[in-house]
């Protein structure tokens, strides 16, 4: 399953297609409930159903779920048990979904569906009521490490902590269930860009939050931080990396600074590390994480590699997003009883070996 720290309701495919092997069956649960469409959840308020859960022919709890990269999936709410190695779980709500016109079909094919981790009432950390889980994701194509609970890991570097920050009044374009924490600054090698802090700050209307969404790729910024980033960037790299000169391309439509890079390169150039400042804490943004080569597209003898950090007007939102590229091969660990995110440098592979898990 996809973890997704800025969604909330998980669901499963339950319809079998071509492109989805992978699928729940209800009818061969016989704990499978479906929700009723007057039942106090089917109408419980969530970002992630952008058209209000809805009664289907059968009285049934209809949803349909969007995400910001304009993909959705339509089905009906349901609970069932969920075992896990200590306990069964009983009564855990999800959705029960088929696939979408609009989803995507390779990516559909590799996984079972989504697993909402954020802070809403229907989210399945809450309720499984873990106070506590940790992830590790790889930055190889293979499948990471996802820890319920306090763990005791001797081996892990200490962690270094930034507060989650919450806002008890309802702002228009804060999402109040997601995992914010507060930028104060972005530096490129030593250099600091030259901007207030209050530019990183969530404004009245609650615009300019900072989020920790694994859900989403590349990391996010609020167009004059970007602008300032992508400024420092091309000066400290003028004399390492060839910029791709073509005014018409903006790979995914958000990422507009790309460079050539010789195909017969082994590995990058030495680039200047981005290091995003919390409160508290920095996260260092290095080699390979920082550029991400086009998939099939060349140019002459070269590659076309892209800066894996976008404008937020692109996108079309108002928030810094921190995606999970910039989380790979980190420790990430969101501490809910104490209010706090914290992560490390380690090397996922090697953590899921000292955890007895296999890659």
């Amino acid at each position: 399953m996809v973890l997704d720290t800025g969604s909330e309701l998980s669901w499963l495919h339950c319809q079998k297609t071509p492109a989805t092997p992978l699928y729940y069956d209800p009818l061969h649960s016989t704990s499978y409930t479906p929700v009723p469409c007057n039942s106090p959840i089917c109408m419980t308020q969530t970002r992630d159903f952008t058209i209000p859960a809805s009664c289907d022919p059968k009285k049934l709890c209809h949803a349909t779920l969007s995400y910001a990269d304009a993909t959705s999936v339509d089905g009906n709410l349901a609970s069932d048990i969920f075992r896990f190695t200590d306990s069964n779980l009983p009564g855990v709500i999800f959705g029960c979904m088929d696939m979408d016109s609009s989803s995507n079909e390779n990516e559909d094919s590799l996984t079972t569906g989504l697993i909402g981790m954020n802070r809403g009432s229907l989210s399945f950390v809450t309720q499984m009521g873990y106070p506590k889980f940790s992830y590790c994701i790889t930055g190889q194509d293979s499948t990471g490490v996802l820890l319920f609970g306090e763990f005791n890991l001797t081996w892990l570097r200490p962690l270094a902590y930034t507060p989650m920050v919450k806002m008890s009044t309802p702002l228009p374009y804060f999402d109040r269930v997601a995992y914010t924490v507060q930028l104060e600054g972005i530096k490129v090698a030593g250099t600091v860009l030259p901007l207030p802090k209050s530019v990183y700050e969530p404004d009245h209307t609650g615009a300019g939050q900072t989020m920790i969404d694994s859900g989403t790729q590349f990391t996010f910024l609020l167009g004059p931080v970007y602008v300032a980033l992508k400024n420092e960037f091309l000066k400290q790299t003028r004399n390492v990396l060839r910029v791709y000169e073509d005014p018409n391309f903006v790979f995914q439509g958000v990422m507009d600074l790309c460079y050539r890079v010789e195909r017969s390169r082994v590995g990058l150039p030495v680039l200047p590390s981005v290091s995003m400042m919390f409160r508290g804490s920095e996260m260092i943004v290095s080699g390979q994480k920082l550029l991400f080569k086009v998939a099939g597209m060349t140019r002459g003898s070269d590659d076309i590699h892209c800066f894996t950090f976008a404008n937020s007007d692109l996108l079309g939102i108002e928030a810094y997003v921190i995606g999970h590229h910039h989380q790979q091969d980190m420790w990430m660990e969101f501490d809910l009883a104490n209010n706090r995110v914290g992560f490390a440098e380690v090397r996922c592979d090697s953590a899921s070996q000292k955890l007895g898990i296999d890659l």
